[in-house]
């Protein structure tokens, strides 16, 4: 159903990079100032991730790439990698949620490295500071310490003044509810693996985007094969536990060679969706190892969905 562009990938590693050098993939994607702005996953040779910046005027065509890292681990909470970058903005601040892959606080995981783990993690920095490259990101938050957890996306508005956000202990898609983005309660599963491309576990994709229709949330799921896939639902505008249609069919699935030969083969992942001018914009890795762009009008959503 999205229409892939024509120029993919729009971007590649650059070898005399070293942060970026294997892999540039899964990146965040924020609409701001008429420009599209990427919070992109990067790894070097020994797969640590960090996140690098670029940006676009037109969607298609990056014309802005920086060449350092803008966001690096810093702890061993995160010390291999900071992974998988989600954007959204709430008043003069952008909220970021991604996963931190580090250890287990005190354990050494030279003995065993099952004490290696994902968790979610949060961090916010000002509009004013990230338009302008001034990378003063600030504390870590980790929602739920020691957790398993990854695919973490925060809505854009509160619900009855609560935060809330969808994360992946799997196989399933959870709830739950903050007043502070610190502190957590009342989780709960809020969509399971359904369909036969989605058998071995789903995943929040890119934050849910508010239409007249309702939020429409594309997600990612993995089949019996470990092949990703992209899927939609619409969530109720009112209230997020709340599934008005989900498609039963993927609408991208892997198909190009930068799809299906790479790093990690068979996988399109998405965590950057721009919804602009009606047309929904899907920033998506390519086998984990470049960053490609789709579209379609959001309309296709509406008529899919019977809305």
């Amino acid at each position: 159903m999205l229409e892939r562009y024509k120029g993919n990938p729009i971007l590649k590693p650059i070898e005399s990079h070293p942060w970026e050098s294997k892999m540039v993939f899964n990146t965040g994607a924020i609409y701001l100032n008429d420009r599209f702005h990427l919070l992109y996953r990067a790894s070097d040779k020994d797969e640590i991730s960090t996140l690098g910046y670029a940006s676009s005027k037109d969607g298609f065509h990056i014309d802005e790439r920086l060449d350092s890292p803008v966001f690096s681990p810093q702890s061993e909470l995160d010390y291999l990698g900071v992974e998988d970058p989600r954007i959204i903005k709430i008043g003069n601040k952008l909220h970021i949620a991604y996963t931190a892959y580090g250890r287990v606080p005190g354990m050494d995981d030279k003995l065993r490295k099952d004490t290696r783990i994902p968790q979610i993690a949060l961090t916010s920095i000002s509009v004013d500071d990230f338009l302008n490259h001034r990378w003063n990101f600030s504390e870590r938050i980790y929602p739920l310490p020691g957790v398993i957890d990854k695919d973490v996306v925060i809505f854009q508005e509160k619900f009855n003044g609560k935060y809330v956000i969808y994360h992946r202990v799997s196989p399933h898609i959870w709830i739950c509810y903050s007043d502070d983005l610190k502190h957590w309660y009342n989780h709960d599963i809020l969509m399971s693996p359904k369909e036969e491309w989605e058998h071995f576990k789903i995943g929040a994709s890119a934050p849910p985007i508010k239409t007249e229709k309702g939020w429409l949330f594309i997600y990612h799921g993995v089949s019996r094969t470990f092949v990703y896939r992209l899927g939609f639902a619409f969530l109720d505008i009112e209230d997020p536990t709340r599934i008005i249609y989900r498609h039963s069919e993927p609408i991208l699935e892997p198909a190009m060679e930068y799809e299906k030969e790479g790093v990690i083969p068979m996988v399109v992942f998405t965590n950057g969706v721009v919804l602009k001018d009606d047309i929904v914009f899907v920033y998506y890795g390519g086998t984990d190892t470049v960053i490609c762009v789709a579209t379609a009008p959001i309309s296709r959503f509406f008529e899919l969905a019977g809305l």
